[in-house]
């Protein structure tokens, strides 16, 4: 499936695509000039692609065919600003994923495609609970799979360099696509970052993962889903999915619990006192992280290399979350019981650059101070609390900033 898309390493800043390099020029005199530079800009580095795109075995009318019409779209390079799941807060992004509205149709769909579901299960070992949240997650379980022609998504992102070749190498695997007959142009769309099909596939995920899962010899995760699901679930298996491990569940802490404790295994996780917020048993066999998404005072969850294994989908701690947790209510699992820390302020993007700045500053981060709070910054957060003495939740909130001010 598809790579994590939100690292930034370089971006346009220009609406107009190639602009701040027709001014560097001296070209951009008049808008009009500015976007003709832009254009011709672009074209050239479509036709740069040709020698690559020729080795990988594509044809030239494939090529042509492929780009025929396609310009730069800035809409794109506006939406690599606005990634929702790293800086919206938790409890909103879940609480926004899963619907009444997501949950009827998810629980209508399950019935419809259980038959397809079990056989998945079966052959893959990964329970129809995460295909399902997948599926829901991604196109609200194929009700809304993108309108956006996955080629010229794919060249804008990498003309402009976003994520450096990334967008570049998947643009060359989806002309391989269209060359290989696998879906035709006026089929192939998808998302703002070129992500196709019911459950959103990569190109090169789509090479690599994608199965016929109704055994009529052709790989349609466009159209097909048995397809999607079958593809899906292949994914995350040679991902590393464990068969019978849980990806997590919701727990409760008991009174005075230590929070220096991170890893443990089921056994000595309840031998701490740890209990099970559906009241089931724990897991007899396996290892798990606590997981405190909304801090010390908000839900807390026990996870395994199973909910790691989701994030390889999308590296989002929110976006595992949910589907996670959508999965399960569609099996008729509790809603999350714990309550967030909504009366708390967040921190604002200039606040969360700064303390990433600061947490580096102290050699406890390394990377961008992009203000997106993954399990990087978590990580490091936790770190520095552990080496001040606080309670290490991992939890960026206006406390920790305030305490990395005063930190040398």
């Amino acid at each position: 499936m598809r790579q994590p898309l939100h690292l930034v390493r370089r971006l346009s800043g220009a609406l107009l695509l190639g602009l701040s390099l027709a001014a560097g020029a001296g070209l951009a005199s008049s808008p009009v000039r500015a976007q003709e530079t832009a254009d011709a800009g672009f074209q050239r580095f479509v036709q740069g692609l040709w020698p690559a795109a020729k080795a990988r075995g594509v044809s030239r009318a494939t090529f042509d065919e492929a780009f025929r019409g396609v310009e730069p779209d800035a809409k794109i390079v506006a939406l690599t600003r606005k990634q929702s799941e790293f800086v919206r807060p938790i409890w909103d992004y879940i609480e926004g994923s899963i619907s009444a509205q997501r949950l009827k149709r998810g629980q209508e769909m399950a019935a419809e495609w259980s038959k397809t579901l079990g056989m998945v299960e079966k052959a893959y070992g990964v329970p129809r609970s995460v295909v399902l949240g997948v599926w829901g997650m991604e196109t609200n379980f194929g009700s809304f799979t993108g309108s956006i022609y996955a080629v010229r998504a794919l060249a804008t992102l990498a003309y402009t360099g976003y994520r450096g070749d990334f967008f570049r190498e998947e643009l060359l695997t989806a002309l391989q696509i269209l060359e290989q007959d696998h879906v035709d142009r006026s089929r192939m769309l998808g998302s703002w970052a070129g992500a196709m099909g019911q459950t959103q596939f990569m190109p090169s995920s789509f090479m690599k993962y994608a199965v016929d899962g109704n055994g009529d010899g052709v790989r349609d995760i466009w159209s097909s889903v048995p397809d999607a699901m079958a593809s899906t679930a292949n994914y995350l298996r040679q991902q590393g999915w464990e068969p019978g491990l849980p990806w997590g569940f919701e727990v409760q802490l008991p009174k005075g619990f230590d929070f220096r404790h991170l890893k443990q295994n089921f056994a000595q996780w309840q031998a701490l006192g740890l209990r099970r917020v559906d009241g089931k048993a724990m897991p007899r066999a396996g290892e798990a992280n606590l997981f405190l998404p909304g801090g010390a005072d908000g839900p807390a969850f026990l996870v395994t290399r199973n909910y790691d294994v989701i994030k390889t989908y999308n590296s989002s701690d929110a976006y595992a979350m949910g589907v996670a947790h959508l999965g399960d209510r569609l099996m008729g699992g509790l809603p999350i019981q714990g309550a967030w820390p909504k009366d708390k302020p967040m921190l604002d993007k200039d606040q969360r650059q700064e303390l990433q700045e600061r947490l580096a500053r102290l050699g406890f981060y390394e990377g961008d101070a992009d203000g997106k709070l993954g399990s990087k910054t978590r990580e490091a957060v936790r770190n520095f609390q552990l080496r001040r003495g606080l309670i290490p939740d991992g939890y960026a909130d206006y406390a920790v900033l305030r305490e990395l001010r005063t930190a040398r």
